[in-house]
């Protein structure tokens, strides 16, 4: 068995603890989450040998889609002591599942280790579709990586609310030709193929999705569009924040989307485009052309408010023609307006909460792009110590539309607000495998759970074992949690059932005045 170590518990101690679960790959993995010690058939599995691993995050070597629900139970097995064997999928062409087991070690020398035991399993369970930000994150961390991309965009026209439509959404929720395929929006899907791999034909894609579309053939229209995401003249920052912008404007209005956003010219075209509207944008922002609209967070034992989320709304004329907030705030994050746009926010929250009760809150959002700025950071302070009674009454969500890259610059954002008396809540859990990290790596008193895990929840045993493992996961750190769009007694009671202590959604109220 091919093996390769960065520094050691003993091995004996070691393969003692590999001992439990008769693998097919064994990895140790440090504190950090990266690998110090790989042993088995990675080549087999893989195409990779043991060596190459050293060093790399343990999350690599599952598929993109498992790589979220692996980092939360990689947080969690440190408490527990124990993983019990888990299913996951590799990285390979045929996300093989496995069942992964772990175990915690000490030693002296080498410090806490989790020994993480992959044994394979005889039948997949149900597979879950990728979501959009597994797909943008694979894309954006290729093209960080300087290598080319392909992108391909499907639209599938006139199957909404069929059995055709259901029958698309389970191909392309697997993987592709060996590509990630994620869907974007009803009928609209994106595929992005692994590290080093090519696109699939798309061709051959929509012949595939024709064969599954039965009676509904001859009123159907399939328009699959490969993108080539070149990158030339633009910084790897705006290569990522022209590509969500595009894939954001595909997901809402399709291939006509996409040709108003200039992606036919590439990432560069998008760029153009949005550099078009930049002077309107700046002027919305600084004459503060939208309002807030407050929507209530109660408590789901006894259905008492707790706080309200602040939400923006745009004055008429401010957008165009089919879009919404988060069509602004995504052309605000690509033209580097992200922080302006923040603060102004913020000042507006600061100041509605003068009027909220001793003891409640206003929450309002930042991006994680704007943590990362000292700049930000120092006007955000100097906002809320102008106004210590606004100051009082508010509390932060942070964002996850864009990766942050530098955590110790957010962490030192977050922790100033903290020590103010700011409380701190991580919006949209579980959306981006990101979120685990931050949930370790930031002072945190909320977290907010993704809302479609709460209408999953409903109907999968998974999607509530994943919910239920983000509560234990927060409560570990010591924050509450709080699930978005709840909008039924049915999923108000799963909810509660799960551990949740806190809902948002229309359920509890609509987004208004105070």
């Amino acid at each position: 068995m091919a093996a390769a170590q960065q520094r050691s518990l003993g091995d004996r101690e070691r393969f003692v603890a590999f001992a439990f679960a008769a693998a097919d790959l064994l990895v140790e993995v440090g504190a950090d989450g990266r690998i110090t010690f790989a042993a088995g058939a990675f080549r087999a599995r893989l195409n990779r040998t043991p060596e190459s691993l050293i060093g790399r995050d343990a999350a690599d070597v599952l598929a993109p889609e498992d790589r979220g629900p692996f980092q939360t139970a990689l947080a969690l097995l440190p408490p527990h002591g124990r993983l019990g064997p888990t299913a996951f999928r590799l990285a390979d062409p045929g996300r093989t599942v496995f069942s992964v087991s772990g175990l915690q070690l000490a030693s002296a020398d080498a410090g806490q280790r989790l020994c993480l035991a992959f044994a394979p399993m005889p039948a997949p369970p149900e597979l879950r579709a990728s979501d959009s930000q597994v797909l943008l994150r694979e894309a954006t961390q290729q093209l960080r990586a300087g290598g080319p991309v392909k992108l391909g965009l499907v639209e599938v026209k006139g199957v909404a609310g069929t059995e055709a439509e259901q029958r698309i959404d389970q191909l392309l929720g697997q993987p592709v030709g060996g590509a990630i395929a994620a869907r974007l929006a009803p009928g609209r899907y994106g595929v992005v193929p692994d590290e080093g791999g090519a696109l699939p034909d798309l061709c051959d894609v929509a012949k595939q999705l024709e064969s599954l579309l039965g009676p509904e053939k001859d009123r159907v229209a399939i328009v699959a569009t490969p993108i080539d995401l070149a990158t030339a003249g633009l910084t790897p920052a705006q290569a990522a924040r022209a590509l969500r912008h595009g894939l954001a404007a595909f997901a809402r209005f399709g291939a006509d989307g996409l040709r108003d956003a200039g992606f036919a010219d590439g990432l560069g075209g998008v760029v153009a485009r949005v550099t078009s509207r930049a002077a309107a944008l700046r002027r919305t922002v600084a004459e503060r052309r939208f309002r807030l609209d407050f929507q209530p967070i109660v408590d789901l034992e006894t259905r008492q408010l707790h706080h309200h989320e602040a939400l923006m709304r745009l004055e008429h004329g401010v957008l165009e023609p089919g879009e919404g907030p988060q069509d602004f705030i995504a052309l605000a994050e690509t033209i580097g307006l992200t922080e302006d746009l923040d603060l102004a926010v913020a000042s507006m929250a600061i100041a509605a909460a003068n009027a909220v009760p001793e003891g409640q809150h206003l929450a309002f959002n930042i991006s994680g792009l704007s943590t990362q700025s000292r700049s930000f950071r120092t006007r955000l302070l100097a906002l809320l110590d102008r106004d210590p009674r606004g100051a009082r009454r508010v509390m932060v969500e942070l964002t996850e539309s864009a990766e942050i890259e530098d955590e110790d610059a957010a962490a030192a954002t977050l922790r100033a607000l903290r020590a103010r008396g700011v409380p701190v809540c991580i919006d949209d859990f579980g959306a981006g495998a990101a979120a685990f990290r931050y949930l370790k790596s930031f002072p945190t008193d909320y977290v907010k759970v993704d809302g479609t895990f709460v209408q999953a929840a409903l109907t999968s045993e998974r999607d509530r074992s994943f919910v239920a493992a983000m509560v234990d996961l927060s409560l570990a750190v010591g924050a509450k949690v709080v699930a978005e769009r709840i909008e039924t007694e049915e999923e108000a009671e799963v909810m509660r059932s799960l551990g949740v202590h806190y809902g948002q959604g229309w359920l509890f109220g609509r987004p208004g005045p105070l």
